[in-house]
Protein backbone atom coordinates (compact mmCIF):
# COMPACT_ATOMS: atom_id res chain seq x y z
CA UNK A 1 0.00 0.00 0.00
CA UNK A 2 1.65 3.68 -0.85
CA UNK A 3 1.49 6.52 0.93
CA UNK A 4 -0.44 8.13 -0.88
CA UNK A 5 -3.90 5.70 -0.48
CA UNK A 6 -2.97 6.26 3.27
CA UNK A 7 -5.39 8.46 5.20
CA UNK A 8 -3.77 11.67 6.13
CA UNK A 9 -3.93 10.70 9.78
CA UNK A 10 -2.26 7.50 9.84
CA UNK A 11 1.13 9.82 8.06
CA UNK A 12 1.18 11.79 10.57
CA UNK A 13 1.08 9.97 13.49
CA UNK A 14 3.88 7.43 12.25
CA UNK A 15 7.41 8.62 13.32
CA UNK A 16 9.60 10.02 10.74
CA UNK A 17 11.91 6.83 10.79
CA UNK A 18 9.21 4.35 10.65
CA UNK A 19 7.77 6.26 7.32
CA UNK A 20 11.82 6.45 5.95
CA UNK A 21 12.21 2.48 6.54
CA UNK A 22 9.08 1.10 4.97
CA UNK A 23 9.61 4.01 1.88
CA UNK A 24 12.88 1.65 1.29
CA UNK A 25 10.89 -1.56 2.20
CA UNK A 26 12.90 -2.42 5.45
CA UNK A 27 10.88 -4.50 7.97
CA UNK A 28 10.22 -1.82 10.49
CA UNK A 29 10.95 -2.23 14.30
CA UNK A 30 8.34 -3.45 16.82
CA UNK A 31 7.46 -0.12 19.09
CA UNK A 32 8.13 -2.33 21.99
CA UNK A 33 11.51 -3.22 20.52
CA UNK A 34 12.08 0.85 20.13
CA UNK A 35 10.61 1.45 23.45
CA UNK A 36 13.11 -0.98 25.51
CA UNK A 37 15.92 0.51 23.30
CA UNK A 38 14.95 3.99 24.19
CA UNK A 39 14.41 2.82 28.61
CA UNK A 40 17.74 1.60 28.27
CA UNK A 41 19.71 4.54 27.19
CA UNK A 42 17.54 6.62 29.24
CA UNK A 43 18.75 4.31 32.42
CA UNK A 44 21.84 4.35 31.30
CA UNK A 45 22.00 8.20 31.49
CA UNK A 46 20.39 8.45 34.62
CA UNK A 47 22.44 5.82 36.58
CA UNK A 48 26.23 7.91 34.79
CA UNK A 49 24.66 11.01 36.29
CA UNK A 50 23.65 9.20 39.44
CA UNK A 51 27.16 8.10 40.08
CA UNK A 52 28.66 11.52 39.29
CA UNK A 53 26.79 13.52 41.58
CA UNK A 54 27.33 10.73 44.46
CA UNK A 55 30.71 10.07 43.52
CA UNK A 56 32.78 12.29 46.37
CA UNK A 57 35.45 14.54 45.23
CA UNK A 58 38.23 13.64 47.19
CA UNK A 59 39.25 10.52 49.29
CA UNK A 60 38.86 11.75 52.23
CA UNK A 61 35.60 12.04 51.32
CA UNK A 62 35.62 8.41 50.09
CA UNK A 63 36.62 7.28 53.83
CA UNK A 64 33.81 9.27 55.56
CA UNK A 65 31.28 7.32 53.87
CA UNK A 66 32.71 3.79 54.32
CA UNK A 67 33.24 4.85 57.63
CA UNK A 68 29.36 6.03 57.69
CA UNK A 69 28.34 2.18 55.93
CA UNK A 70 30.30 0.49 58.82
CA UNK A 71 29.34 2.17 62.06
CA UNK A 72 25.46 1.25 62.67
CA UNK A 73 23.04 4.43 62.66
CA UNK A 74 25.27 7.01 60.97
CA UNK A 75 24.31 7.34 57.84
CA UNK A 76 22.77 10.92 57.94
CA UNK A 77 25.52 12.38 61.45
CA UNK A 78 28.18 14.97 60.66
CA UNK A 79 31.56 14.23 60.47
CA UNK A 80 32.31 15.06 64.10
CA UNK A 81 29.36 13.12 65.89
CA UNK A 82 30.13 10.48 63.29
CA UNK A 83 33.62 10.23 64.82
CA UNK A 84 32.63 10.28 68.43
CA UNK A 85 30.17 7.43 67.47
CA UNK A 86 33.25 5.64 66.19
CA UNK A 87 35.15 5.96 68.92
CA UNK A 88 32.25 4.80 70.69
CA UNK A 89 31.46 1.68 68.70
CA UNK A 90 35.22 0.55 68.61
CA UNK A 91 35.40 0.90 73.05
CA UNK A 92 31.79 -1.02 72.42
CA UNK A 93 33.99 -4.07 70.14
CA UNK A 94 36.51 -3.90 72.37
CA UNK A 95 34.49 -4.59 75.57
CA UNK A 96 32.61 -7.15 73.49
CA UNK A 97 35.98 -9.23 72.79
CA UNK A 98 37.03 -9.09 76.51
CA UNK A 99 33.83 -10.52 77.70
CA UNK A 100 33.95 -12.78 75.25
CA UNK A 101 37.57 -14.16 76.10
CA UNK A 102 36.46 -14.68 79.56
CA UNK A 103 33.20 -16.53 78.81
CA UNK A 104 35.87 -18.53 77.00
CA UNK A 105 38.57 -18.89 79.47
CA UNK A 106 35.88 -19.74 82.46
CA UNK A 107 34.76 -22.45 80.26
CA UNK A 108 37.58 -24.21 79.33
CA UNK A 109 38.65 -23.62 82.60
CA UNK A 110 35.59 -25.98 83.92
CA UNK A 111 36.18 -28.18 81.52
CA UNK A 112 39.19 -29.74 82.68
Amino acid sequence: MGDSQQPLHELLSKPLWTKYLESQGRKKWASSQIKNIRCKRILMKRRARLDRSKRPRTTVERKVRILKKLIPDCESMGVEMLFRETADYIMALQMRVKVMQIMVNALSGSDE
